[in-house]
């Protein structure tokens, strides 16, 4: 079956007998012909499933009509991330009542992000970008500005338009719950310890952990995926003094988690209380159900989205800090075990 062809100015003019530059006149709405030629070239372009050339629109105002986002994580991490999965449907919301799309790459390393930003801006695939998982001394951050390709950090970085999240309050409230409970050797099983997002958490920690008189918080570094959260688990489980209580930086390592603990005969929350970072669907459908630290995560990528467009429209875009996360106790987490 062969493809449908696309219709184009000139079939517009056939159709409504009159000529190409009047019909170019009426779609951009500009002088030239009468408003009922208008109306007549309007009505039969809408019948015949005209829409303008994103190509041709880009070069007449150089907008390119969409915004990139490209995560760097293994496709299969992605594709069970929850919380990726919420942030790109609110930046699809946020580009809702635009005619502005979203173009989204996976790639597995730094040089291939690199290369994405590079080929999109010199090819004028996008308007802007959302930079994600920002790293220490992120060297994105400077790679953009050489580019002039504008930029908002889903996250917190000086100089740069930024929409975040202050985790101190939450993890603060976490691990006053757990100790209130009466749990004094808990563990963290952290996503990679380059992400600033991960350091300001275990700063976090490691600040409320002294404060409330703990010996310390123990934590282990991963890669978010379900597979090496098992690991984590196994290993502090099998230590002489095993925690009583994990506090896991994603929903998708405490589910993973959960079966670590069956596996091994451990009891939840009787034995070990368990706390997942961002709560979804995965939490509440496991049983017993996690206690989750809940952000509003689609609101994060709805705001980002328009903070960036703003921005494309040359506004200034100031830093967004939006309400912090709140712990959501469900049956997962017990006081301690005497």
């Amino acid at each position: 079956m062969s493809p449908v062809k696309r219709p184009t100015i000139a079939d517009i003019a056939q159709a409504a007998g009159v000529s190409k530059g009047a019909v170019s006149y009426a779609l951009n709405g500009k002088a030239g012909v009468s408003q009922q030629t208008r109306e007549r070239i309007l009505e039969i372009a809408a019948r015949m499933g005209w829409h303008p050339s994103s190509a041709a629109r880009a070069l007449s105002d150089g907008r390119a009509g969409a915004i990139g986002l490209v995560v760097d994580r293994p496709a299969t991490v992605l594709g069970i991330e929850p919380f990726f999965m919420q942030l790109i449907s609110g930046v699809e919301t946020g580009l809702a009542a635009t005619t502005t799309a979203l173009l989204l790459q996976v790639t597995e390393d730094a040089r291939a992000e690199e290369a994405a930003y590079r080929r999109w801006w010199g090819e004028r695939r996008v308007d802007g970008v959302l930079l994600v998982d920002l790293r220490d001394d992120d060297p994105r951050l400077g790679l953009l500005g050489e580019l002039g390709l504008p930029a908002v950090v889903v996250g917190h970085a000086p100089g740069v338009p930024s929409v975040w999240i202050d985790d101190a309050a939450a993890v603060r409230e976490t691990l006053a719950y757990l100790a209130a409970m009466g749990h004094r050797r808990i563990a963290r099983v952290a996503g990679p310890a380059h992400f600033v997002h991960t350091r300001e958490r275990t700063e976090s920690f490691d600040r409320a952990a002294e404060e409330l008189g703990l010996s310390g918080v123990t934590c282990v570094h991963t890669d978010y995926s379900g597979e090496a959260g098992a690991r984590a688990t196994r290993r502090l489980l099998s230590g002489a003094r095993r925690p009583t209580a994990i506090v896991y930086d994603n929903d998708v390592m405490a589910v993973a988690a959960l079966s670590v603990t069956q596996e091994m005969g451990i009891a939840v929350p009787g034995e070990l209380s368990i706390v997942a970072w961002d709560d979804s669907e995965l939490c509440r459908l496991v049983h017993p159900a996690l206690t989750a630290v809940s952000r509003r995560v689609p609101e994060y990528g709805h705001r980002a989205a328009s903070a960036l467009l703003q921005l494309v429209d040359g506004a200034a875009v100031p830093d967004i800090l939006l309400d912090p996360p709140v712990l959501v106790p469900r049956g997962s987490t017990a006081p301690a075990p005497r």
